[in-house]
């Protein structure tokens, strides 16, 4: 795109006739543009490009400030530097950012029907200049009808932090939204990272007050170490809720009428995580969480009871131990709606077959999607110390799998299928042989490329061997697949470069 841009500009009178020709032809073609598929392809690159291309022509210079959506981002003005402490490099990029913010947010450049929408990420913590700068200029932006939208991350350069410094954080967001009220009531998503609500009622707040906030994404944050959250919001509107990394004893959603979907995510409390009362919207739920030692198995079945209208559901176990008790027919009731099913993050030594279990349960299931998890990266010392020498293996019983001809399954997805490994070849012949309905099996090799797994040297083995690639060896693992299988399904073999279907 900026060659485009650029070839927009006159050439030097050095140039021959025949470039300048050409770069003269370029231009027209950008003139004759509309202003609407102008804004378009500025909507596709970041705001500070965006920002620059209003220099290449008058066609291009007000351009940037019409555009409906800004997205301005701390971290495009973040400069890491060894050099640097962290607190200064945090004040700088706040101060670009609040820059940045006033040119595009400042009359006479735009228009009360323009920027309806604002995302905006940013650090509350250090000068407090830059952080009332900003807040007020957004704050006016409001008010003044500018804005109507807004996206707001409030983020902590620290990955994890300690307590004393999560309850700092809650006490400048408190403050933030103490002094900007406008905000909450524009509040459409709020991402927040390191806060501990322990002094600070967080529920009236984000329940209550955002009557415009429909998605909320919640980052190692809590009410208080051990603590139970309870959710009781007839009157939300949130739809989508997020949590990563909770020192929460539970989370109690009692009610949340309109909540679409829940992604919980590394619970550090050894007990079940989850408990719901009235959440009749919640369509799809994520349970993500490497188990450690100390976590106890718990029963699913009674996770989800209140969730009976769950249409998508992903269990990822991120290699370790399984979190959940062996359970059949009991999980009947919480998967009565069920449409897709997605087992992850299963070691790759473990067996398959106890998986069915769930099958079996899960009769309005159509797609069944399982991932195979390793991770050479993941291993070492610091594995052993929190989960254990050696990984726990599944305790269930295979399940009979029966059967069924209202069973619904019509796709078989395998991530990380290693035709050596007997448990694989067992596993996928199990599935085709016992769902009449069976349309596709697809194979693909696994995770996407893991940086710190490449960076093993030598890189070890694969368990199992590798993925098969080449023709003749698709077509042997499908005839093998299909020789003890009664389903007529189409075989898929699928890596990065290339589908092979059989």
């Amino acid at each position: 795109m900026h060659t485009v841009l650029l070839a927009g500009f006159p050439g030097s009178s050095t140039e021959p006739n025949n470039v300048l020709a050409h770069k003269a032809e370029e231009k027209d073609r950008l003139t004759m543009l509309t202003d609407d598929v102008l804004l378009h392809i500025l909507g596709r690159v970041d705001l500070a490009t965006a920002a620059r291309t209003s220099t290449l022509s008058k066609q291009w210079r007000n351009l940037p400030w019409l555009l409906p959506e800004l997205n301005l981002h701390v971290t495009d003005f973040l400069c890491p530097d060894d050099q640097v402490e962290l607190a200064q490099q945090m004040d700088q990029a706040m101060a670009s950012l609040t820059k940045a913010t006033k040119s595009f947010l400042a009359q006479p450049h735009v228009t009360y029907d323009t920027a309806a929408r604002l995302s905006l990420k940013l650090y509350v913590t250090g000068n407090y200049n830059y952080k009332y700068g900003i807040g007020l200029l957004v704050s006016d932006a409001i008010d003044n009808g500018m804005v109507k939208e807004l996206d707001l991350a409030i983020l902590d350069k620290k990955e994890y932090c300690k307590n004393k410094d999560k309850l700092q954080q809650a006490q400048d967001v408190e403050g933030f939204f103490s002094e900007y009220p406008s905000m909450i009531g524009c509040l459409a998503r709020l991402h927040l990272q390191n806060v501990r609500f322990a002094e600070w009622d967080i529920s009236h707040l984000l329940f209550d007050c955002c009557k415009q906030l429909q998605h909320l994404s919640l980052d190692n944050c809590d009410a208080g170490k051990w603590s139970i959250w309870q959710i009781n919001a007839p009157n939300s509107n949130i739809r989508i809720l997020e949590f990563r990394v909770t020192w929460m004893k539970r989370l109690e959603v009692l009610c949340l009428p309109k909540l679409e979907r829940l992604h919980f995510k590394n619970w550090l409390y050894h007990e079940p995580p989850l408990r719901f009362g009235s959440v009749s919207s919640l369509k799809e739920l994520l349970l993500l969480c490497p188990a450690t030692m100390d976590h106890r198995d718990f029963s699913l079945s009674q996770v989800l009871c209140g969730a009976t209208n769950l249409h998508t559901l992903t269990l990822n176990f991120q290699g370790e131990k399984l979190w959940i008790q062996p359970e059949g027919k009991q999980l009947c009731t919480a998967f009565n709606m069920l449409r897709k099913l997605c087992i992850h993050g299963i070691y790759v030594e473990f067996d398959l077959l106890w998986t069915i279990n769930l099958l079996e349960a899960a009769t309005s299931v159509e797609i069944f999607d399982v991932e195979i998890y390793e991770h050479q990266c993941q291993e070492g010392e610091r594995r052993v110390r929190y989960y254990g020498a050696q990984r726990e293996k599944p305790s269930w019983k295979a399940s009979g799998f029966t059967v069924c001809n209202n069973r619904r399954l019509k796709e078989l997805r395998f991530a990380g299928f290693r035709p050596l490994l007997e448990s694989h070849m067992l596993f996928v012949r199990a599935i085709m042989d016992h769902a009449p309905h069976l349309e596709t099996v697809l194979l693909t090799d696994g995770e996407a490329s893991c940086e710190n797994c490449d960076a093993v040297v030598p890189p070890p083995p694969r368990t199992g061997g590798l993925f098969p690639r080449d023709r003749d060896e698709q077509e042997t693992v499908a005839r093998e697949l299909r020789s003890r299988a009664c389903a007529s399904a189409k075989i898929v073999f699928s890596t990065r470069y290339s589908t092979v279907v059989l």
